[in-house]
């Protein structure tokens, strides 16, 4: 049977649109003591940028700390201390920043409707209840968060995506101009976690056509960006949103794959961050995305990055059996990569080898 899937609801794209913020909250301040709760990362406080954001008497606005990938704990405290707060629910999420931001603000809005901890619903539909509103806006491009279907969290046991109907925004704002000043190479290690989506989504079992045409667009128009010479200009600047945008959607009739799978599991045990993450692992993947992986290096040269080496130099086999072991629990992942039989190709030994590399 085919799954009907659910988008996000509405997509405000241009130069400026965060200007345009207010009318979107307006229609839902309806009742007495409504309020929006603003997530933000840390690194806006006291920057301009806070000042642009429409803020009424009563909403409420929060800095989350993105050191480390967002966790289940966090989302659980930021619940309790906002009704404990309002004693109600905030008529809209907001997450302003990356995709840590985003993914906290996906899921904070479903904790305000779905009883327990955040921790019980890590995994495909165990959502029950629809959250409130949530609006998405990126001020880095590349996670695809501001579309997906999952918010990835870490829990007590492990990390893995909130997934399902419930958990796209309803909301999100494109606006370039928020992404021109993003450092580098920060800038090159989110847009890479891009590029690895779209590679991973064209190179699988679970490639649809959908995803594919998708994928494809996203995919080139990260080379034009990032084989261009210069790709921190307005018009790549652009262009990289769009393709975050594309690639994410692309996801949803695809599937991530064993970058992604092995990447959960260096995170999972360092708590190095995602984008980074990704291109650690990817660069050691020719034997799965051989041209793919030749590109990469040549955008690295290109855009004059070097990536950390020896980052598992100082951790026990003990720290790298448990890499493995959550990067076995990704069955859906290597199924797309090697098909329904894939624990006869993707072994411990091979994954073993792999981080050992790392």
């Amino acid at each position: 049977m085919l799954r009907n899937y659910k988008a996000v609801g509405r997509v405000l794209y241009g130069r400026n649109a965060f200007a345009q913020l207010d009318d979107i909250f307006e229609p839902l301040r309806v009742d007495a003591g409504s309020y929006v709760l603003f997530l933000l990362d840390e690194y806006f406080e006291g920057k301009d940028l806070v000042k642009r954001i429409p803020m009424k008497s009563g909403d409420l606005i929060r800095f989350m700390d993105v050191t480390d990938e967002p966790k289940t704990k966090v989302v659980d405290a930021l619940v309790e201390e906002v009704m404990n707060e309002k004693g109600m629910a905030p008529v809209s999420v907001v997450g302003i920043g990356g995709g840590s931001v985003m993914d906290y603000a996906k899921a904070t809005r479903l904790m305000f409707t779905n009883p327990g901890s955040s921790a019980r619903y890590q995994g495909l539909d165990l959502i029950k209840n629809k959250g409130v509103h949530c609006t998405v806006v990126p001020t880095i491009s590349g996670t695809g968060a501001e579309v997906s279907m999952t918010t990835v969290l870490t829990g007590p046991e492990k990390k893995l995506g909130i997934k399902g109907d419930f958990t796209p925004a309803d909301q999100v704002v494109l606006d370039p101009d928020l992404i021109s000043s993003v450092p580098d190479p920060q800038h090159f290690y989110t847009a890479m976690d891009c590029y690895i989506h779209n590679v991973e989504a064209l190179n699988g079992n679970r490639k649809t056509v959908m995803g594919a045409s998708l994928g494809r667009e996203s995919l080139q128009l990260c080379q034009e960006i990032f084989l261009s010479g210069n790709s921190r200009t307005p018009e790549n600047d652009e262009k990289l949103m769009v393709a975050s945008y594309l690639g994410g959607l692309s996801l949803t009739y695809s599937e991530v794959g064993a970058c992604h799978a092995i990447s959960y599991g260096l995170a999972t045990v360092t708590g190095i961050h995602h984008g980074i993450g990704n291109c650690i692992v990817f660069n050691q993947l020719d034997e799965f995305y051989p041209e793919e992986v030749k590109e990469f290096r040549k955008m690295m040269e290109i855009n004059k990055v070097d990536l950390p080496k020896g980052v598992l130099k100082d951790y026990s086999s003990e720290d790298i059996e448990k890499m493995v072991d959550v990067a076995l629990t990704l069955t859906f992942m290597w199924a797309h990569v090697a098909g329904p039989e894939w624990e006869k190709v993707i072994t411990r030994e091979k994954l073993r080898d792999l981080y050992m590399k790392m």
